[in-house]
Formats: structure tokens, sequence, C-alpha cells
């Protein structure tokens, strides 16, 4: 009976050990699916976005004052242009060249990206302010995030509540979150 129950302890642990393996693995527990906006009006939508927060990434290292630019194409594509001061403030801009598409029609707000084919990412559109002040762009894995705004600062309250909604609603992991506009 000792050696029956001392199996099945082992192999229970071995269970466990293997499940906790396989979600470290796989970036974590399993989250819920990332909820995007219910519409995006692309023509309200292009224009210039200033960078107030985001995860940190290897493609933005060491850059400030991050802007994107956003026009329509004629073949339905969206034209991107990313800029950012290298290295400070007073740094030499630093531009890179894209282009997104939509990939889900009914919303506009799940698009791809792409600025070196045939590579391309997920770029989620998870909060948009009804006047397009301010947009929220997520990852399917929250892998990514940014905060964006028409102005260049944003201010405490908002910025908070972003933050609020962020760990509670969208379940980002907001520790991580770095705040790149000057307040």
């Amino acid at each position: 009976m000792y050696k029956y129950i001392r199996s099945l302890i082992i192999i229970l642990a071995m269970v466990i050990l293997t499940a906790a393996v396989s979600c470290k693995k796989n970036g974590g527990p399993i989250m819920s699916a990332l909820e995007v906006v219910k519409h995006v009006d692309l023509d309200r939508y292009t224009g210039t976005w200033y960078e107030i927060a985001r995860y940190p990434n290897s493609f933005q290292k060491d850059c400030y004052e991050s802007r994107a630019t956003y026009s329509l194409r004629d073949d339905g594509k969206i034209s991107v242009l990313n800029e950012c001061y290298k290295g400070s403030r007073q740094g030499k801009l630093r531009s890179a060249k894209g282009k997104a598409w939509v990939v889900d029609k009914e919303t506009n707000a799940r698009l791809k990206v792409s600025f070196f084919w045939p590579f391309s990412g997920d770029y989620w559109i998870i909060e948009l302010e009804e006047n397009y002040q301010y947009v929220v762009i997520g990852h399917p894995e929250r892998k990514y995030l940014w905060i964006l705004s028409r102005q260049k600062t944003m201010g405490d309250d908002l910025y908070n509540a972003i933050l609020s909604r962020l760990g509670s609603v969208h379940k980002y992991d907001i520790s991580r979150i770095m705040r790149t506009s000057e307040q």
C-alpha cells in the first residue's frame, strides 16, 4: 500500500511539473482572448500619433519621442511611417517605412503591419477614444503594447485610468509598461 501511494504521489508530482514547464515554455498560463474595439474609422485614424508609453522592445531601443504617421493608400492598405530620435531627444531622427492592412473587415481593429517583407506583426486596436484622441495598441499574445495620443503628452489622470484598464480588463502586466513621453 505504501509503495502504491508513493508511486501515485510521484506520478502526480511529475504531471504538475510537466504542466508548469509547459506553461512557462509557452509564455505563462493561458490568458483570455484579447478583445478589440467594435469599429475603427480608418479615415479618422490616419494622421500622426505620439507614443506615450510602451512595452520595451528591441526595435525601439534608444528611441525617444516616437511617433507614427498613417495614411490610406490607393490599394486599400495603410502607409506607416514610424519615427524617433536615436539616443536622446536631441539625437538624429530615425525612420522606418512600412505598410499595414486590415485582417478583420468587420471591425477594422485587427491589422497586420510589415516593415520588412515577408515578415509582419499583429497590430490590434484594443482601446480607442471616441474622438480619436488616444489609442491603445496590443498584441494577441500580449507581447507588445503601445499607448498613443494625438498630443505629445498625456495627463496623469487619463494615463493612470488607461493603465488600470490594461491590468484589469486587458490582462496586461502593467509593471512592464514604460512611460516614454514627458508629462
